[in-house]
């Protein structure tokens, strides 16, 4: 399908009384979050909820992945041309799509699309809210202040909404906010994973020769903690061991110069940005991320649900899904001694390391399906909707007790 960068040229808004929904993604690449909102217009009810992919394109090149996706998906998609940092012109074309297009909700993913959206949607009926996905760690002092800012303008938002109990406890805490949040746990696109039935052939060569493989899924970026996993990989004994690490980002040239100074080079395969993830996921024998800070991590949803043992950093995003030795295993940031350990605990004991994967799998296929996510926010819209017409409509809900 080809990606339609004037919506309103190509097919008219229906005249049903759906509520019409924009999200505003990132445009560059397909990470988390992206995939996130993928998963999420995958599963709203279409009779009820109508959604536009958006991106605002900041700079000249290939399309946005988010929306190339999303149209090949079939959903509607815009790309707001508006390059530069600022991307100021951006304000007031989201401005115009929301007026001609009856739009009733923008829904933000970022603090770019925060700020841009909360302009745009001053002094019309549409309501904003904003997913929160995680802060940076290990941030420039811009990106702090920027970061700082972004959770300053959520009490101008209606609705914000952070994908895990931990983010939701860092901003309730903030002035004048506690009203405005809504926690919605992060979900799993659980009929992707099924979809993907067929093992990846390029790593099951490997595993035939009695290979061992272990994962990461994400981005190459210091605070996922790959130097860790490199140098835990390094130190681990176990024969026909394998890391494959499955993703893009500015560390890349860094993580390859480190895996060669190891004398890993020829062990260690970078395998860059992969349409087939789930297919090589399905291949691994353990999936590893080591990060400083996560939300709800989709890698980690993603490899339990398909029946692949984890190991991840004990930080809070991590152990809402990793219970230590029941879920997965669990191990101090930065600690590649204590990831050494426990990659040979899963790795050199194949019962242990299938009674953790099946654990996981049942724990997600239970808790976290972005269907039942879809249908959070499905509830959430209609409550906005509605607010429109009748402010006195409350919206606030506290976490679950874990």
């Amino acid at each position: 399908m080809v990606l339609q960068t004037r919506l309103e040229s190509h097919y008219p808004m229906s005249s049903s009384k759906k509520i019409r929904v924009l999200q505003l993604g990132s445009p560059t690449g397909l990470y988390g979050a992206e995939r996130w909102i993928l998963a999420l217009v995958k599963h709203l009810p279409k009779t009820e909820i109508e959604s536009v992919v958006s991106v605002i394109k900041d700079s000249p090149g290939v399309e946005p992945s988010l929306c190339a996706e999303s149209a090949r998906l079939g959903a509607k998609t815009r790309v707001f041309e508006s390059h530069g940092r600022l991307s100021l012109s951006a304000i007031g074309q989201l401005r115009r799509f929301i007026h001609d297009h009856s739009i009733d909700i923008l829904h933000t993913h970022g603090y770019k699309t925060d700020v841009l959206g909360f302009l745009a949607v001053r002094g019309t009926k549409c309501k904003i809210i904003s997913t929160p996905h995680g802060w940076s760690t290990d941030a420039g002092l811009k990106l702090q202040i920027y970061e700082a800012l972004d959770r300053l303008l959520f009490r101008g938002l209606d609705a914000v909404v952070p994908l895990s109990s931990d983010l939701y406890e860092g901003l309730v805490r903030l002035p004048g906010l506690k009203k405005k949040l809504r926690l919605v746990l992060n979900g799993v696109d659980l009929s992707e994973v099924d979809a993907a039935a067929e093992p990846s052939r390029e790593l099951q060569k490997w595993k035939a020769q009695g290979g061992l493989i272990i994962g990461y899924i994400g981005q190459l970026i210091p605070r996922k903690g790959l130097n860790t996993l490199l140098h835990a990989f390094n130190r681990l004994d176990v024969p026909g061991k394998r890391l494959c690490i499955v993703g893009e980002g500015s560390q890349r040239n860094e993580l390859e110069s480190l895996a060669k100074q190891l004398g890993e080079h020829e062990t260690v395969d970078f395998l860059g940005f992969r349409e087939d993830r789930i297919a090589l996921l399905k291949c691994f024998d353990v999936l590893v991320l080591p990060s400083k800070l996560e939300g709800i991590p989709r890698c980690l949803l993603e490899a339990m649900a398909a029946r692949v043992a984890v190991i991840a950093s004990d930080i809070p995003g991590c152990r809402v899904l990793v219970e230590d030795k029941v879920t997965g295993l669990l191990f101090q940031v930065d600690d590649h001694v204590g990831l050494t350990e426990r990659l040979t605990a899963l790795l050199t004991n194949p019962r242990h390391r299938d009674s953790i994967a099946c654990a996981g799998q049942a724990l997600v296929r239970r808790e976290f399906s972005a269907h039942s996510m879809a249908l959070k926010y499905a509830d959430l819209y209609r409550t906005l909707a509605a607010g429109a017409r009748h402010d006195d409509v409350s919206i606030h809900e506290t976490p679950a007790a874990k």
